[in-house]
């Protein structure tokens, strides 16, 4: 028993020296942080090493709903599920994804909340006559879709200021021209609260009236912003929430209310008083991007029910805006009902993830498994398209944490599909220190006196103390007593200038890959300025210490680049570089300068093997050739095999041994082939029997075809000299022709006649 206890006390001293000995001189603290191989060569006791994993506990679990629409029991919208986990927490280790499955389904008969928002500018006059009965139609249509349905009504048409509506006391009144009776004119009024009574909807909406504005844009953004954020007035309940905007209209936004010496910037805040919106004139309209931020805030899904003209514009607001339809609208809203249902079963078709602000350092990715298997990463990951009700999707979300959040607490994320208000609540917990430093001595003597705590097997230490043991003040450092011990000789810079000297001790730098570490005395050692082979540090094969390679087992060389395996020096017949060579670094150095190649068995300068066997293969296997009268003497050194055609000839590849196809011809001009091969000191020599010989020429139709192109060279020289003559009596005929038309004289007179009367005429008279 006392042996054994003096064992125990023993291996405790050994692991307590190991645990404050571990780092070598000159290397930080954080070196005791590393791969867990390294660390057990570095001989780490195993129960000394601490490697927390992170890990995922599901908090709440409950099963998504199997509801059928045509069962007398009704649940309450909070009673569905349609997403599955709803709660996890994940304990996040830096650099160490965790993965969860996420299952979503549509719930058969899921309540629908609709809200009809209506421009009522007096372009939309006929539009309002087809709304009047809407309700009960609609009412009536959605109860094949849900058995539990609502329906709202608000109108809206512009912001009650100059320019954009005529501020004159008549057209306050009734901004509408010629004998048309309209009413005033307002920004946005919530007319009927949502509510399951489809005959309340047409009533209310019959009462309305059309009003007018001066431009052409509407102020429906301040009234989308309104029936977003003014959840109680409006009566959203937590269901899918739909919003249908009707318009033939386009729309102001952030900034268009400078015109009207608005230039308070829209608050996001619920204003309405007795159901109008009452700041109008007071805050500018909403930006797209406030409006994308409270739509899906609040879970609400947009139906842009627009006319033709403006589909390009809304189809690019649908672009900025996440789960959002166009339908197009006729010119007097007959096909609405049509078009809600529509949009309604596109925009149930697909689900969108998207979760909250994430934590600095924290990074997410998806991947959807969407219907028929069918796979998505990157931004597909987040959705699912086609999903029809009662199908299931899934989603493996990965969350992986890059660095400890500087307060190191518990941080809340959330990730929800789009336009549904069920969400995955995430608590994430971060690893940020080891179990061993719950265990630290405040004030331990093995930190100089107590000046610091001794925790995990190094000393952390107090305000203003620093050094390894924290043997100095801060006040200590970098005086030229303390910086001579920093210096390996006189000539060389504190700590190899690869450090800091702190209290006498050098602490070694840092490098921005961790693992690439300085260390020694004077931090003049390293392991990454070793000699590269490939690329690669010591080749691959060893490590770098000192600034020296230390190879691994089977390699040498100052790169480790040198192996020592002889398998890729053996030749086919199993000697090492064919017996010819030495190997050396894993490949072969010919001492016969005559021999090259991988194994020394290629020799250009040798007499060729087919040219060298050709005499005597001819004798044997057909008796003839030069050596015909000496064949059995000479050529007894093979043993011939004839094979019928080349098809039979061995091939090398079915071969353990040397083999060499030939091909050789005789006096007579015909070719045999062979094979030469050694094989187990015996030398082979198959052959085809049978010689391919040239055939001979055939007589008659050459003398044929020489006659014939004779009498067919004659016939083309008489055609070619016949023509040439045509030609050139065709010549001189058009030349004759053309001298006989320049020579033209009077028929009447000689042309040689010379008439005998001279006529004189004095140059002196004057005719008088």
């Amino acid at each position: 028993r006392k042996v054994k206890w003096l064992l125990l006390f023993t291996l405790f001293f050994a692991s307590f020296a190991i645990l404050q000995n571990f780092l070598s001189v000159g290397e930080s603290k954080s070196a005791r942080c590393d791969d867990l191989e390294s660390l057990k060569k570095r001989k780490c006791p195993d129960n000394k090493i601490e490697n927390p994993r992170g890990s995922i506990k599901v908090a709440q679990n409950k099963p998504v709903t199997n509801r059928k629409k045509d069962v007398a029991e009704k649940l309450k919208p909070e009673q569905i599920t349609q997403i599955q986990p709803q709660k996890l927490t994940l304990t996040l280790r830096s650099g160490e994804p965790q993965t969860f499955d996420l299952k979503f389904k549509r719930a058969e008969d899921y309540p629908i909340d609709l809200y009809y928002l209506m421009d009522l500018s007096f372009s939309m006059e006929d539009d309002l006559e087809k709304v009047k009965n809407l309700g009960t139609d609609l009412m009536r249509e959605m109860k094949e879709i849900t058995s539990d349905f609502r329906i709202g009504f608000g109108s809206f048409v512009e912001k009650t200021v100059m320019p954009y509506i005529s501020t004159t006391p008549a057209r306050l009144l009734n901004p509408c021209t010629g004998n048309q009776n309209c009413t005033s004119p307002f920004s946005y009024k919530n007319v009927l609260k949502l509510t399951d009574n489809g005959d309340e909807f047409n009533r209310l909406v019959s009462q309305q009236q059309i009003s007018g504005n001066l431009d052409s844009p509407e102020g429906g953004f301040d009234a989308i912003m309104q029936v977003a954020v003014c959840e109680e007035q409006i009566g959203w309940r937590n269901v899918t929430r739909l919003l249908v905007f009707s318009t033939d209209a386009g729309f102001h936004f952030a900034g268009d209310g400078k015109l009207g010496g608005i230039v308070l910037p829209n608050d996001g805040k619920c204003h309405l008083e007795n159901n109008v919106y009452t700041m109008s004139h007071y805050y500018d309209y909403p930006s797209i991007a406030h409006l994308v931020q409270k739509l899906s805030e609040h879970n609400i899904q947009t139906i842009f029910a627009v006319t033709e003209e403006f589909q390009p514009v809304y189809k690019e607001l649908k672009n900025l805006i996440p789960k959002s339809a166009v339908g197009t609208l006729s010119s007097n809203s007959s096909n609405v009902i049509q078009l809600i249902i529509d949009a309604y079963n596109s925009l149930s078709s697909e689900v969108i993830l998207e979760n909250g602000r994430l934590p600095e350092g924290v990074s997410i990715t998806y991947k959807s498994i969407c219907k028929n298997g069918v796979e998505g990463t990157g931004e597909n990951g987040r959705k699912c398209s086609n999903i029809s009700i009662g199908d299931e999707v899934f989603f493996k979300i990965s969350i992986e944490s890059e660095k400890c959040p500087l307060h190191g607490k518990s941080e809340t994320i959330k990730i929800k599909p789009l336009g549904f208000t069920e969400e995955v609540e995430i608590v994430l917990n971060f690893i940020c220190d080891c179990q061993c430093a719950a265990q630290g001595q405040p004030n331990s003597e093995k930190c100089h006196e107590g000046n610091g705590t001794f925790e995990c097997g190094s000393c952390k230490c107090n305000e203003g103390r620093i050094g390894r043991l924290c043997e100095c003040s801060k006040d200590e450092v970098r005086t030229e007593d303390l910086d001579a011990n920093c210096r390996k000789d006189n000539g060389t810079d504190i700590c190899s200038n690869n450090g800091d000297c702190v209290c006498g001790t050098c602490e070694c730098k840092k490098r921005e890959n961790p693992a690439e570490i300085y260390s020694g005395k004077y931090c003049e050692c390293d392991n990454f300025n070793c000699d590269r082979s490939h690329n690669k540090l010591c080749g691959g094969h060893g490590r770098c210490e000192c600034r020296k390679c230390i190879c691994d087992a089977n390699y040498t060389g100052s790169a480790c680049d040198c192996s020592l395996d002889t398998s890729t020096c053996l030749a086919k017949n199993g000697q090492i570089c064919n017996g010819r060579g030495t190997c050396e670094c894993g490949s072969c150095k010919c001492t016969n300068p005559k021999f090259q190649g991988p194994t020394c068995e290629i020799c250009p300068t040798c007499p060729g093997v087919c040219a060298e066997h050709k005499d005597c293969v001819q004798c044997r296997a057909f008796e003839a050739g030069e050596k015909k009268d000496t064949c059995e003497r000479d050529c007894s050194y093979f043993q011939l095999i004839k094979v019928k055609d080349r098809d039979k000839l061995p091939q090398p590849t079915d071969q353990s041994f040397p083999l060499t196809h030939c091909k050789e011809r005789d006096a007579n001009d015909c070719w045999f082939y062979y094979t030469y091969a050694i094989r187990n000191d015996t030398k082979e020599v198959f052959v085809v029997e049978n010689l391919e010989c040239p055939a001979g020429p055939d007589i008659i139709p050459i003398v044929a075809g020489v006659v014939a192109g004779i009498v067919l060279i004659g016939l083309a020289l008489l055609l070619i000299w016949k023509l040439l003559m045509i030609i050139h009596d065709r010549r001189e005929f058009a030349k004759f022709e053309k001298e006989k038309m320049n020579a033209k004289w009077d028929t009447g007179e000689n042309p040689i006649y010379k008439s005998a009367v001279t006529t004189v005429v004095n140059p002196k008279y004057e005719g008088k």
